[in-house]
């Protein structure tokens, strides 16, 4: 009989309780393999950074082996100018309702947590169902804002096709995550050897998007999972990429399909269309942003409240999450984290969200690799 390789004995071990004992092997393959240059590989997901992070996986790996969080936060990214907006809206014309994270972001001077405080018209959610069910046309108009990357831009489009309740609308802040990886790497904004790509947004648009990543700019490209084991299995196929070439892998293919979800993925396409997006801190991506087709745009709200959206990237004065979301910067390396930006005070967007590589770091004791 064949003897095995450890890498695939532990492919072979793979099983949902993901031992401790089958990471810290996959992590020795990984220091066995890892060649003497410095590699450093991105990944685009907040849970991604929270597994990092809170396994203390940075710890396993050898010091040539850089992970960095990149533009994974679609709260972190949403502008300033967006949330003005939906402060305009819920102080003048409709209760908005929005979700938890989106809650405290700060938009160019307060948060909606603070318009609320003020007397805005605001409401939490968990879901865009829940915000259905509140909507009351009877009390007066209802708007929902709209956030996320590929993963909940079909909820947003199977709501609208399915009807809404009358004088109910729509802000679209959905953002798309390989389009805007091109337009980083093309733009030079960020360096990356490989990169980790979300599991969650890959189970909506499959493996194909990521593919000019690796033909196009020769980035190797894992799909992973969530486990630590994942992490680590897919560090170890970037630096198999390294010395091979790059292509798009599939680590997570429990759950990740080439195709994606043929379903969901023709809802997007059905109701909105692809546009040029601004990424706070980052600028305008082209073509990495959706917004309504023309035959939904009575459901725009902005449209329908002629609300004048000015471009908007920055960040807080002193605050460096802009960095940070390039993986320039670690959180710690940005002045305020940790003395005026904390969890109960934050000052940037990515102390604010549960993705945010700032709250993430403070709560679990994030340190460089």
């Amino acid at each position: 009989m064949r003897r095995l390789r450890t890498e695939e004995r532990i492919s072979l071990d793979l099983s949902p309780f993901q031992s401790r004992e089958l990471v810290e092997r996959a992590a020795a393959l990984l220091r066995r393999i890892a060649p003497k240059e410095e590699l450093r590989f991105m990944h685009v997901c907040g849970t991604h950074e929270n597994v990092v992070t809170r396994y203390g996986i940075r710890s396993l790996l050898p010091p040539q082996i850089r992970v960095v969080a990149g533009p994974g936060c679609p709260v972190c990214v949403t502008c300033p100018a967006e949330i003005d907006s939906a402060i305009q809206i819920a102080r003048k014309h409709a209760t908005l309702f929005t979700y938890g994270d989106m809650f405290g972001v700060p938009g160019s001077s307060i948060s909606l947590r603070d318009a609320r405080g003020e007397g805005a018209r605001v409401k939490v959610v968990y879901s865009m169902a829940d915000a259905i069910g509140m909507a009351n046309p009877v009390a007066g108009p209802s708007v929902f804002f709209s956030i996320g990357f590929e993963t909940t831009a079909p909820i947003t489009a199977s709501v609208i096709r399915s009807g809404v309740p009358k004088d109910f609308a729509f802000i679209v802040s959905h953002r798309l995550i390989p389009p805007a990886l091109v337009a980083l790497l093309d733009s030079g904004k960020v360096e990356m050897d490989g990169v980790i790509c979300p599991g969650h947004v890959s189970t909506i648009i499959g493996t194909h998007p990521y593919d000019v990543l690796a033909k196009e700019f020769g980035v190797p490209v894992v799909i992973s999972g969530f486990e630590p084991l994942d992490i680590v299995l897919s560090l170890v196929e970037l630096v198999k990429q390294h010395k091979r070439g790059a292509r798009v892998f599939n680590e997570y293919s429990r759950s990740v399909k080439p195709e994606g979800n043929p379903r969901a993925r023709r809802l997007i396409d059905e109701v909105f269309e692809t546009c040029d997006m601004d990424w706070r801190g980052i600028g305008t991506l082209p073509s990495s942003g959706l917004r309504l087709r023309e035959e939904f745009s009575d459901l725009d709200a902005l449209k329908k409240y002629r609300i004048r959206v000015r471009r908007d990237d920055r960040m807080p004065t002193g605050c460096k999450c802009s960095d940070v979301l390039l993986g320039s910067l670690s959180p710690t390396q940005c002045p305020l984290f940790g003395s005026r930006c904390t969890p109960d005070s934050p000052v940037g967007p990515c102390m604010v969200s549960s993705e945010g590589t700032c709250r993430t770091w403070f709560l679990h004791g994030g340190q460089d690799s």
